[in-house]
């Protein structure tokens, strides 16, 4: 049978329940107990016996048996699954007939005494039957599991169904985002709310995604960084605030980036970059402790240590240390030699972006254990401040775990001419790449009204799940990632692939 000879039968069976005068999608059930509560109570009573407290649950209908006047039906609540026994003389023939007409994926709801089968399984035993959906698209492969990496990431709510470590991951995610603002709010800031649709984009060099505003005739941008928002409220006299929000940026997909992904960003005046690398390090163990009760995870067979304190090592030291190069004693020239030479791509040739770049390729792929990379040139951002004993450098590091940049932070820009300046040069040396962002009038308008030493800091949500459920791409803890439009003949093929699904590389 195909997927529309299935849906058909289920319609059938759907006419033969209204006939029987029963409505099979109902409005509400008032469900009394969940089965925790119902197997705590099986668990009360020995084998062969029942308990005298009835209850009323339900379910989704994950697999039936019949044999003659008995039914024994699997619903499934969460990852619970609980035995229903339903026989014709307990729950009348109405309801018995109902129940030949149940399929897997089905919601019921049943009232009972919960107990034992005289082999110890944990059941209910039925004396009224409700129906409560009816699904006209069988489970994935009959309740084996949905294996195909593309059918799960588009149906992720068949992948939901039949796949429970899913759901787990998506419960672990939301705790942790809890926590973080748990952790953020014991440090006294303020979680605030900024606008996606933004008059100009800025706080990271990334292609936005656009849109029309109809009301005001203008062009408008889906945030790449709530950044200089969050700066405007420090100069407004906020003094610790933080976001977690989505940020959008129009670029690839692979294993680590998604083009809509969760950001938390926050900024403290009267901070510096090193208050920053404190907090960063405090936070991923805080986490840590609380999701794991350990500081150490196993990320795809390699154990990471997050116990503070963290390595802390400059970009030209991990190029000397880790790539052998010395790029303070190397010219331009000598440089740019080494771009070409290992096809890098630094357009036009920036000395600092070139010395990036040459860190990127030799060096990140060997930073597994938790490792700030600090003081990066002057040109990989306009929004920061420069070292005062080395202006070419700025106060910036990136936390690197599993050769991953989870974040990024700064010692904030707040010298409204230098940032005016710092803007235009990165304006004009991103045109090549076409991910330089404009200058932000407003922005450097709040600057000019003062704003205290501040130091800010981003870190990836969607990293740090990855790490901490040691998933294998981003799209495993995206709950509805993006993905790419199906043609018309994969939509079908997709449709169906949930009876008879194919393994997939990931």
């Amino acid at each position: 049978m195909n997927a529309k000879d299935f849906e058909n039968a289920r319609k059938q069976n759907l006419k033969k329940i209204v006939e029987l005068g029963i409505e099979p999608y109902p409005n509400r059930f008032n469900r009394k107990h969940c089965f925790k509560e119902v197997l705590e109570e099986c668990a009360s009573v020995k084998n062969g016996e029942k308990s005298n407290k009835e209850v009323l649950t339900a379910g989704r209908v994950i697999g039936k048996r019949n044999f003659g006047k008995l039914f024994f039906l699997d619903i499934m609540e969460e990852e619970a699954k609980l035995q229903i026994v339903a026989s014709l003389e307990s729950i009348g023939k109405k309801a018995f007939s109902l129940l030949s007409l149940t399929d897997t994926g089905d919601f019921i709801g049943v009232q009972g005494l919960p107990g034992k089968t005289k082999r110890g399984e944990k059941s209910v035993f039925a004396n009224k039957i409700f129906f409560l959906s009816k699904s006209l698209l069988p489970l994935p492969e009959k309740w084996h599991g949905l294996k195909d990496i593309e059918t799960r990431y588009r149906k992720r709510h068949l992948d939901l169904i039949v796949n429970p470590e899913t759901k787990q991951v998506f419960k672990t995610r939301a705790k942790i985002i809890t926590l973080v603002r748990k952790f953020l709010e014991k440090q006294g800031f303020l979680e605030v709310e900024l606008p996606l649709l933004q008059p100009s984009y800025g706080g990271a060099n990334a292609r936005p995604f656009t849109t029309k505003s109809h009301a005001w005739k203008s062009r408008f941008y889906l945030s790449i960084s709530p950044e200089l928002y969050l700066k405007r409220l420090i100069t407004g006299g906020f003094e610790k605030v933080f976001t977690i929000s989505k940020n959008f940026r129009n670029e690839d997909v692979d294993k680590t980036h998604n083009p809509e992904f969760t950001m938390m960003e926050c900024y403290a005046a009267y901070w510096d970059y090193n208050d920053m690398m404190e907090l960063t390090e405090n936070m991923f163990e805080y986490i840590a402790k609380e999701i794991l009760g350990k500081t150490t995870i196993e990320y795809e067979g390699t154990k990471i240590e997050l116990k503070v304190p963290w390595k802390r090592i400059t970009m030209h030291e991990a190029l000397k240390e880790l790539a052998g190069i010395d790029a303070s004693k190397l010219s331009d020239k000598e440089l740019k030699k080494m771009i070409d030479e290992n096809e890098l791509d630094v357009e036009p040739f920036k000395r600092g972006l070139a010395i990036a770049e040459l860190f990127e390729h030799f060096c990140e792929n060997q930073l597994i254990q938790p490792t700030f990379i600090t003081d990066h040139p002057k040109e990989t951002t306009p929004l920061c401040k420069q070292k005062k004993e080395n202006p070419n450098l700025i106060e910036r590091f990136e936390p690197f775990i599993n050769t991953w940049e989870v974040g990024n932070a700064y010692t904030e820009q707040n010298d409204p001419q230098l940032q005016e300046k710092f803007f235009k040069e990165q304006q004009e040396q991103g045109k090549a790449k076409g991910e330089n962002h404009p200058p932000d009038k407003d922005f450097v308008e709040a600057l000019k009204q003062g704003m205290p030493p501040t130091g800010g800091l981003g870190i990836g949500i969607d990293r740090l799940v990855m790490l901490l459920t040691n998933q294998p791409t981003i799209k495993d803890v995206i709950l509805f990632p993006q993905m790419k439009p199906e043609a018309k003949n994969q939509t079908q093929q997709t449709a169906t692939s949930h009876t008879k699904p194919e393994q997939t590389q990931k």
